[in-house]
């Protein structure tokens, strides 16, 4: 994965900034895109105390598949004392996650800024 550039499936971009890395997950998040991310997935959330931030915008779709990677996100940052930022700006899928009880757990947020700024409070 070349900074800033998407994976060839095209599901996939990530983003390092100083302080916290950015995966933007991109269209369809099924079972098939969801296999594809999970290597660059595990990579940036291995080093401790890592800051991620998964960007729902670009996506159009999102199954249990997507869901179990921002589990699986947020589970093993905690692991290792990191923190998992969610941007998700979709009614439908903020739906799903209210339904599932999972807004608690991954915080949603509408927009990249308003992740970053909720975080810089509680962290402050």
């Amino acid at each position: 994965m070349i900074h800033g550039v998407p994976l060839p499936d095209g599901h996939l971009r990530v983003h390092r900034a100083p302080g916290h890395t950015v995966m933007e997950f991109h269209g369809e998040i099924d079972i098939a895109a969801a296999l594809a991310i999970l290597p660059t997935l595990d990579a940036t959330t291995k080093p401790p105390k890592t800051l991620l931030v998964i960007d729902l915008t670009p996506t159009t779709f999102l199954d249990c598949s997507g869901l179990a990677l921002l589990c699986r996100a947020r589970t093993r940052l905690e692991e290792r004392d990191g923190d998992l930022l969610l941007v998700c700006p979709h009614p439908l899928i903020l739906r799903m996650l209210r339904i599932l009880g999972l807004t608690t757990r991954l915080r949603p947020s509408p927009t990249l800024e308003d992740a970053l700024r909720g975080h810089l409070r509680a962290a402050g």
